[in-house]
């Protein structure tokens, strides 16, 4: 095997990109954090970040108007955007790895689409839920119906795709796209028979957007978009011997069914919250884990922790676009997120076909 370079520590062998994946990482935490400022400074309100960390160091309080729009508005929307983003693309790279397929994303086995389902649910019959039901759930029907929409879904998924303890991925993925299509086969129902005011609601909540982020809507995805970003470093060793093929890692000592097993509940979790508190954003999952292994290579030490950093940089990146390029009104984001992604994925597509050089 051909040696690069000579470390006294580690020799650098040929195809080794873990240097350029560990520097990958800094460079993207960087990037975060820039995003987050940006993200914090910017606003159809007009106030100042800048003066108001001034406030806060000198010892001035701010004034309630600066204090609502920096701590009640931005600061919770920015919290959001990097909870999302990192979910949705920490899903789509283990998603990639299980399916070995570098176009593998959440909504492949039907979770995204079980999610919309549920909400379509909540908006369109919400009216005749229980009146005491309704008041305890307030706001949070519709992201409660998606995330129970998410879980069920893949309930179902699990049970058809597994049969006397192993689970069959190319089962799963044939389920999963029957899922789709059934479920948006009863969302179209549930559309026919809308009103106006719930079809514009649907519209919205289909685009996707973080803007009415709160601490509440926080608190109530994070805890399992944290666990589910705390239990995908843990699987990296699994999805490197599944890229070889599930008798290769058994060989390997991976245990291959705690590893299927252990990635879809990481990304029912994880896409069901995401979905449930910020609708359909598309696109995420698919090209942040499909750029980052061109650019770092496959490995899923790397990978999974700068998908959650990447996915988390570009969707709050696109989210104050969203609430710049039409101000003082917002696009939803998931309309900037496609027009971003949809290139990306067409460009895959092409080299994939060798009809680009590039």
């Amino acid at each position: 095997m051909t040696v690069l370079t000579q470390n006294p520590a580690r020799p650098l062998l040929a195809g080794d990109r873990s240097r350029i994946a560990t520097n990958m990482t800094f460079v993207l935490v960087v990037l975060l954090v820039v995003a987050s400022l940006f993200s914090l400074a910017i606003g159809a309100a007009g106030t100042s970040l800048w003066q108001g960390l001034s406030d806060l160091v000198m010892g001035r309080d701010l004034s309630l108007r600066d204090r609502v729009v920096l701590f009640d508005i931005r600061l919770p929307r920015t919290v959001m955007g990097i909870l999302v983003g990192a979910a949705l693309a920490v899903s789509g790279a283990v998603m990639q790895g299980l399916f070995r397929n570098p176009l593998a994303d959440p909504g492949i086995v039907g979770v995204s689409a079980g999610a919309a389902f549920g909400a379509i649910v909540a908006i369109v019959l919400g009216g005749y839920l229980p009146a005491a039901i309704a008041a305890s759930l307030g706001y949070y029907v519709v992201p409660a119906a998606a995330f129970v929409g998410s879980w069920v879904s893949t309930i179902i998924l699990y049970r058809v795709s597994t049969r006397k303890g192993r689970t069959s991925v190319a089962t799963m993925l044939l389920a999963g796209i029957a899922l789709g299509s059934l479920t948006g086969a009863f969302s179209g129902v549930l559309i026919y028979i809308a009103d106006d005011a719930q079809l514009r609601t649907l519209t919205f909540w289909g685009m996707g957007s973080v803007a009415g982020a709160t601490w509440s809507k926080v608190l109530a995805a994070l805890p399992l978009i944290a666990i589910a970003l705390g239990v995908a470093p843990f699987l990296a060793r699994g999805l490197n011997g599944l890229a070889l093929g599930e008798a290769a890692a058994s060989h390997m000592g991976i245990s291959v069914q705690r590893t299927k097993n252990t990635a879809i509940l990481t990304v029912a979790g994880a896409t069901g919250a995401a979905v449930a508190v910020s609708g359909g954003i598309g696109f995420v999952g698919i090209v942040v884990p499909h750029l980052l292994r061109l650019m770092t290579g496959p490995d899923h030490r790397f990978l999974l922790i700068n998908s959650a950093l990447l996915g988390a940089a570009l969707l709050l990146v696109a989210d104050v676009i969203s609430r710049t390029v039409i101000a003082p009104a917002e696009l939803p984001i998931g309309i900037v997120t496609a027009t971003i992604g949809g290139p990306f994925f067409l460009w895959v597509l092409l080299r994939q076909r060798g009809i680009l050089d590039m």
